[in-house]
């Protein structure tokens, strides 16, 4: 099965520059069938409450897999997740388990990446457009590209994992990982000059 490779173009203090940077990116796709998800680490009782208010369709859940195994019968719903009208807002309750994560799977492009750059800047977060086509650039030798033509936002992390909190904002294009890393490298780079930028970093694999 193959998967994808994604390369750093571009680097910020300022998330909506990021956001921005990222959108003009999704212009060079075939977009007809796109679809974004969020995701964001909460690690205070005021961010769940204000993530709530913000998403009210997000879903909330808990990453702790040591509470998985103290208690697989998950009693809070956090292990699979809570849809945000029905999260307890008690703060005993959410203080007891953070860090929680809110995501929003599947949405439509343009309805939520706002709200959520305003929620997510300061935060561990992540934008995903998934479902683009790159195209074919035949004086270029580079193939369409469906099935791994992405893009992607991380906010203050520099990993795709989201496991460790960074300096900053950076857009990543995601093209298909393959045997020719030549190949991969070439069409990250004219993904990323179709839009005044380069590759500023190493590739990071799925």
């Amino acid at each position: 099965m193959s998967v994808d490779v994604a390369y750093p173009i571009f680097h910020t203090s300022d998330p909506t520059q990021a956001l921005r940077v990222g959108r003009r990116l999704l212009t060079v796709a075939d977009r007809q069938g796109a679809r974004v998800c969020v995701d964001v680490e909460l690690t205070t009782v005021e961010d769940v409450l204000d993530a709530a208010r913000a998403l009210p369709d997000a879903w909330f859940r808990k990453e702790d897999t040591e509470d998985w195994v103290r208690d697989p019968s998950d009693p809070t719903g956090l292990h699979c997740g809570v849809h945000a009208p029905l999260l307890s807002t008690e703060p005993a309750f959410l203080s007891a388990h953070l860090p929680l994560w809110a995501s929003m799977p599947d949405q439509p492009v343009g309805g939520i990446e706002d709200r959520f750059t305003a929620l997510a800047g300061r935060h561990v977060a992540e934008i995903h457009w998934s479902s683009l086509v790159w195209p074919t650039v035949p004086e270029r030798g580079l193939y369409a590209e469906s099935n791994h033509a992405k893009v992607s936002v991380l906010f203050n992390t520099a990993t795709r994992e989201l496991d460790e909190r960074g300096d900053g904002h950076t857009v990543l294009v995601h093209v298909r990982r393959g045997g020719d890393k030549e190949y991969q490298e070439r069409h990250a780079a004219w993904l990323a000059e179709q839009i005044g930028r380069t590759v500023i970093g190493p590739p990071q694999p799925s």
